[in-house]
């Protein structure tokens, strides 16, 4: 019977949530249904079947975290459909199920299992002959990766080539480390009931794990500058004077990732990633937009952003960031990146520091814009300044070419009209 397994739908993703069951155990199954929702690190996501049928069994129950390549259901012809649990379909938990005794019928509903044991060596060869491709099985045996530890993400679990050269290229970025005891804490913990456990959501998790990786591997440089930007604030009321009646607003933060997205055109030695003894320099400018939403921090991606119009940054940017907000982005929305912005002025804040989101190479922190007093030939006069702080990673960028940047930056700013020019 065909397995459903946790397939991988980004990247980045290493298990995944089964959020809700949109079948039932022994309903019909056709080929391309959604089958269920799966949460991801970045987005709630839609699975669907591969293959027509009947839904035997469901292996994990929604709510349940599951590595890639880990059977989630079973679809079957019909046969061997068992009996519904008690939520809606997934099997009843071991400890509810009454032990068989002496003279007792013995009970045939299927257990999930609840722990992964080592396979033997007789297992292991079943595991190869059963479930790896011919070709997965040669580049294991090439690169010395041991294929028992490998997860699959083809058809049915099997493992393909592609699996095997991830776990090699992970092995390589993390060899195993020596487990160092840790020593008592002198600080005790909370007494029970002092506070409330909040599970992590799986964007949370993975961020907490990428962002904690850049800051240990990545030598954060930060440069702040303070930008005029009070023709900045004029020249967009003007610019919305003449949209007005296309239903187009455009903020100071879409004239903001335009002039970034200018400025990465003209330094395109910040438009990098770093990649060991190499440096990755991207042809397209793809900004990334920090989105704050009730299930943790995501990034949408605006491609080519250096090409686009204020109007369409504007348009694109307030769809996306909604959407972001609801989970309704897709993968590839949310991938690739080249730099990302951070704003928080909407919040007041009028300087921070931003932690780079690997694999770039930069993030630009942008601060509220505040009235300020300033000379102006001799005259005191108010000017409304906002504060950006650039985090670079040293490796790839330097700081006179971060600096040379942000003056770039500044300059495009303060005449906002060669923004669109």
């Amino acid at each position: 019977m065909p397995e459903i397994t946790m397939p991988r739908l980004s990247d980045t993703m290493e298990e995944g949530v089964v959020v809700s069951w949109l079948k039932q155990v022994g309903d019909p199954v056709e080929q391309g249904e959604i089958l269920a929702e799966i949460e991801t690190d970045k987005a709630l996501m839609e699975l669907e079947a591969y293959d027509s049928g009947v839904l035997e069994q469901i292996l994990a129950g929604e709510g349940a975290r599951v590595p890639i390549g880990t059977p989630i259901g079973v679809i079957g012809d019909g046969s061997g459909t068992t009996a519904s649990g008690p939520n809606g379909g997934t099997p009843a938990p071991a400890e509810e199920q009454a032990p068989a005794g002496h003279g007792a019928e013995p009970d045939t509903r299927p257990v999930p299992a609840v722990t992964v044991t080592e396979p033997t060596v007789d297992s292991r060869a079943t595991v190869r002959r059963k479930k790896t491709s011919p070709l997965a099985r040669k580049i294991a045996d090439e690169l010395g990766v041991d294929i028992t530890t490998v997860v699959g993400t083809g058809p049915g679990g099997r493992i393909i080539r592609q699996d095997v050269e991830s776990a090699h290229r992970a092995a390589e970025l993390d060899p195993p480390r020596k487990v160092v005891p840790a020593l008592p804490s002198e600080v005790s913990a909370p007494a029970a009931g002092d506070y409330e456990e909040i599970p992590l959501t799986t964007i949370q998790r993975v961020s907490a794990t990428r962002l904690t990786e850049s800051k240990q591997q990545a030598p954060h440089i930060y440069l702040t500058n303070a930008i005029d930007v009070t023709d900045l604030f004029d020249f967009r009321a003007q610019v919305n004077a003449t949209l007005a009646q296309t239903g187009v607003k455009v903020s100071v933060n879409d004239l903001l990732l335009k002039a970034v997205a200018v400025t990465l055109r003209n330094n395109p030695a910040v438009n990098v990633s770093f990649a060991g003894d190499k440096l990755l320099r991207h042809r397209g400018i793809d900004l990334g937009m920090a989105v704050a939403t009730p299930a943790g921090l995501l990034v949408p991606v605006l491609r080519d952003a250096d090409r686009k119009s204020v109007s369409e940054i504007a348009a694109e940017s307030r769809d996306k960031a909604e959407r972001a907000r609801e989970r309704k982005l897709r993968t590839d929305e949310m991938s690739g990146g080249t730099f990302t912005i951070s704003n928080l002025g909407m919040f007041g804040i009028e300087h921070f520091t931003a932690v780079i989101n690997p694999p770039e190479a930069a993030i630009l922190a942008v601060g509220a814009a505040t009235d300020e007093l300033r000379l102006d030939d001799g005259e005191v006069v108010t000017r409304k300044i906002l504060r950006v702080t650039m985090s670079a990673d040293h490796r790839a960028i330097d700081g006179a070419v971060a600096a040379q940047f942000l003056q770039q930056l500044k300059d495009l700013l303060e005449h906002p009209l060669r923004i669109v020019t």
